[in-house]
């Protein structure tokens, strides 16, 4: 029930707030940001940037609700490398809604709806939609917990689906 709750709550902090993150201005920003995971890719806003372990080269497989909770680092343009970014593995993908998503070392980029301020990552090894979701790191790799500690959520269906049931 609490999960039921939590999920109520994104949808709306999305519905009201989730479009301006996700859509952006002009050119999205990448930058290096340490964190209790080391160092890591943030977006303009500070707030961490993951990638989706269900991707497969540089095409986006998060789409309709899982955009919800998992915004796309939109672009108008070409992206811009702030200190620690290299701007030769920054790069962009075509979304199926048309849209530009900003891509590192071929990986599209996501914010975590439940990253509420710059530098959580609350994200980190969370299962859901049907991968993991993994921070990124300035090398373009996933940046795997110590220990190998991931979050799985609690689902109260029996058929499956994508781990928010």
């Amino acid at each position: 029930m609490r999960l039921i709750r939590v999920l109520a709550a994104v949808v709306v902090a999305c519905a009201l707030t989730g479009s301006a993150v996700a859509a952006g201005g002009s050119n999205a920003v990448v930058k290096v940001r340490s964190t209790s995971l080391g160092k890591i890719l943030v977006g303009a806003n500070g707030k961490t940037l993951y990638l989706f372990a269900l991707d497969k080269g540089t095409k986006s497989k998060c789409s309709g609700q899982c955009a919800t909770f998992w915004p796309p680092l939109i672009t108008t343009g070409a992206a811009k490398a702030g200190a620690g970014v290299a701007m030769t593995m920054l790069g962009t993908t075509r979304r199926s809604d048309g849209k530009l998503q900003v891509t590192y070392h071929g990986h599209p980029l996501y914010f975590f709806a439940e990253d509420k301020k710059a530098g959580q990552v609350k994200g980190e090894g969370f299962t859901g939609f049907g991968a993991k979701w993994w921070a990124v790191s300035p090398a373009g790799n996933k940046v795997a917990p110590a220990g190998g500690t991931t979050t799985t959520p609690t689902t109260t269906s029996g058929g499956g689906g994508g781990g928010y049931g």
